[in-house]
């Protein structure tokens, strides 16, 4: 029968001791706490009579750990107490009421197949948060809107919640809608969210659960494969965003010449219409992020005497037939 020695033991599990302190350190840092707020640490769980165990939690908290309840039995407790508060058999001084946060972030997807995150995981329910969107083309009366869960920035690699579309919507020109998207998750981790139009008051609605089939198993995979594709998708969302604001300044540019191509010469319609080709073959080729910046500075530098000369004609129709003494 071999004898093994504390020494050896706690050998053993060093690297056991080091991924729960990993663990300890993201939990402050996803709460955006410090070890300084914290007030004192439960042992939970029979691991947590190790010495080695205690003694890591001493050394990262500068202080003792709370062990005078019995780990393998804490929770089960800390649950009943909770119960019997929420119950309505608490006493004046029970103060305190545990929380559920949201385990994962939820967005919309935006132009180019991004996330654009609303409520941040970690959140406190109930929760409640809203930003602004705008349409993508001229005269657009209709949008999309796509509920995701993760935290990837593409798509691709998110949930699918919901889907469901907001009609109705003025038409007018690209990025002068403002469209409010409101996401609100109860206590119960009901997720509600609302797309309203500011000017005309028009919404549509949709309730989801966010937990429903996700086992803690899948949150955990989906946090990990988020950790180690950062890089990855930092350099995706760049490419994305530089893609869409190049597709944005081809179709502005287009419209420009459907109405105005007559203010050329032959020479500056000519050098538009290249930049313009150059600029939608980084598109078509999927060439890289520098790229298609450079096209599309190049087709901004190629228009910028176009856009000054149809400010000039819009201003000289503006004031035609107009007499000094109408304007002072």
């Amino acid at each position: 029968q071999a004898i093994l020695s504390r020494s050896q033991f706690t050998e053993l599990t060093a690297s056991l001791i080091d991924r729960t302190m990993r663990a300890t350190k993201r939990a402050l840092r996803d709460a955006q706490l410090i070890v300084d707020d914290i007030t004192g640490v439960v042992l939970v769980g029979g691991s947590t009579r190790m010495p080695v165990a205690r003694e890591a939690v001493r050394a990262f908290f500068d202080r003792e750990p709370l062990v005078d309840i019995d780990p393998d039995q804490v929770v089960a407790i800390g649950a009943a107490l909770q119960a019997n508060i929420l119950a309505g058999n608490g006493s004046a001084d029970d103060d305190w009421l545990l929380l559920d946060v949201c385990p994962l972030s939820l967005g919309i997807e935006t132009m180019g197949g991004l996330v654009e995150k609303i409520i941040p995981r970690n959140s406190t329910l109930p929760v409640a948060r809203a930003q602004e969107f705008t349409t993508f083309k001229d005269g657009q009366t209709a949008m999309s809107l796509h509920v995701v869960q993760g935290e990837r920035e593409s798509v691709a690699h998110c949930r699918s919640l919901a889907r469901f579309e907001l009609r109705g919507i003025p038409p007018a020109v690209a990025g002068s809608v403002h469209i409010r998207v409101s996401f609100q998750i109860d206590a119960d981790g009901l997720l509600s969210v609302t797309a309203r139009e500011q000017a005309s008051g028009i919404e549509a609605h949709i309730e989801v659960k966010p937990t429903y089939g996700l086992a803690d198993t899948q949150i955990s995979a989906m946090l990990k494969d988020a950790i180690g594709s950062s890089k990855e998708d930092m350099a995706l969302r760049s490419l994305r965003e530089a893609q869409v604001d190049a597709r944005r300044l081809l179709d502005a540019t287009e419209a420009a010449l459907t109405a105005d191509a007559a203010l050329l010469s032959e020479t500056d319609l000519k050098a538009i219409r290249q930049a313009m080709f150059a600029l939608g073959d980084t598109l078509e080729t999927e060439a890289p992020v520098e790229q298609v910046r450079s096209a599309s500075a190049v087709l901004g530098a190629a228009t910028d005497g176009f856009a000054a000369q149809r400010m000039n004609a819009s201003i000289s129709k503006a004031l035609s037939g107009r007499t000094m003494d109408s304007l002072a």
